[in-house]
């Protein structure tokens, strides 16, 4: 077997190796290609380092996470545009044992609600930056993208300070 370092990122539109040995189903990393999923603009943004949703150009709805058709009028014609990438940590919680599959390793760690500054949204996703038992509600932080390790792409949220 080659080393994925020497052969590269697998190619945006067929699904990546899974580098982990994660079984398919208890991934908690979506596929991101087009024959995958109607989302592949958002995790396109997010290799770009941007984090996105859609929102609806009839009724104005931002929603998240990103959409393929409007809840409430159902057009399929949604916009995407970009979020903001700082915000505050509404909520907060740390994984001491039970970690999912393939990140039993990492922990403790934590996970929270953040607010972000300017959108009238609340995101969930892991925080990242400090120890758990030193967070604070209401610090500030800041989305942050990554490489998961095979070539997909999320997003998480780093403390500031």
């Amino acid at each position: 077997m080659i080393p994925a370092a020497e052969t590269g990122p697998a190619p945006v539109s067929s699904p990546p190796k899974k580098e982990r040995g994660t079984p398919f189903l208890l991934d908690f990393v979506p596929l991101e290609g087009e024959k995958e999923t109607r989302l592949k603009p958002f995790f396109d943004r997010l290799r770009e380092g941007r984090l996105s949703t859609t929102k609806c150009p009839r009724d104005g709805r931002i929603d998240w996470p990103p959409r393929v058709t409007c809840p409430r009028c159902h057009t399929e014609s949604l916009e995407w545009i970009d979020l903001p990438d700082q915000g505050r940590l509404y909520a907060f919680s740390a994984v001491l044992g039970g970690a999912p599959l393939g990140m039993e390793s990492e922990v403790p760690f934590a996970v929270g609600l953040v607010d972000l500054d300017g959108a009238p949204l609340r995101l969930y996703g892991r925080i990242e930056g400090r120890p758990w038992n030193e967070l604070a509600v209401g610090e500030p932080v800041r989305v942050e993208t990554y490489d998961v390790g095979d070539g997909r792409f999320f997003y998480r949220f780093r403390t500031v300070r």
